[in-house]
């Protein structure tokens, strides 16, 4: 999958986030996309993976044909701390209806997701039981457990603890190989092993 912008730019009321931002992402390719807090990071990010429209410039999704933006989320797995989950849900329930929409990674199933999580025994507690750690750590396994040619992952540790950084460490090495891979991040720990850095500052 190949994600090409040419000239983008996202504003919101009179005030530009980012603009004249031309940049191709590449296959298999790993990118770290950083900046301070509030620098648009999370804006850049929304632009690529098609829930906000550009408003200026252009946006192109193409495999082996052009995919259309409305298509696009077919193609993508995606993890942040405000991504919202169904609190009324149990564990179990909550992988069980993701991977209705997507499929499992190759060699995965409900019961490796489960054991991958090391939350096997939380698995018919309701996800508003969760601490905000556990629900990190849900989203970012639903994410990278998910056969889809590009992972986004928006400050990946956020609510983790060291043995939880750890733990997101082991998730990126064992499910990134030949996805293309993009992290907002302002700490080095969560986009270290991306190759491509994108500073959002150089785009104001």
């Amino acid at each position: 999958m190949k994600i090409e912008l040419n000239n983008a730019g996202r504003r919101f009321n009179q005030e530009w986030i980012f603009r004249n931002f031309t940049y191709q992402f590449n296959p298999g390719e790993k990118y770290a996309v950083l900046g301070p807090n509030g620098s648009g990071k999370s804006t850049l990010l929304s632009v690529v993976m098609g829930s906000l429209s550009p408003s200026e410039g252009s946006i192109a999704y193409s495999n082996t044909k052009p995919v259309p933006v409305e298509s696009f989320y077919q193609h993508i797995s995606f993890a942040a701390p405000y991504l919202d989950l169904i609190e009324e849900f149990t564990l179990q329930e909550t992988i069980q209806f993701h991977f209705k929409f997507k499929p499992f990674h190759e060699g995965m199933d409900l019961d490796s997701v489960l054991h991958r999580l090391g939350m096997a025994k939380a698995q018919d507690k309701a996800l508003k039981y969760f601490s905000s750690g556990m629900k990190q750590r849900t989203k970012l396994v639903l994410a990278c457990c998910s056969d889809t040619p590009v992972l986004l992952l928006d400050e990946p540790t956020s609510n983790l603890d060291v043995q939880g950084v750890d733990w997101y460490q082991e998730l990126i090495q064992d499910f990134t190989e030949n996805r293309l891979v993009v992290v907002c991040s302002n700490q080095e720990i969560e986009y270290a092993f991306c190759k491509h850095t994108i500073q959002v500052n150089d785009y104001k």
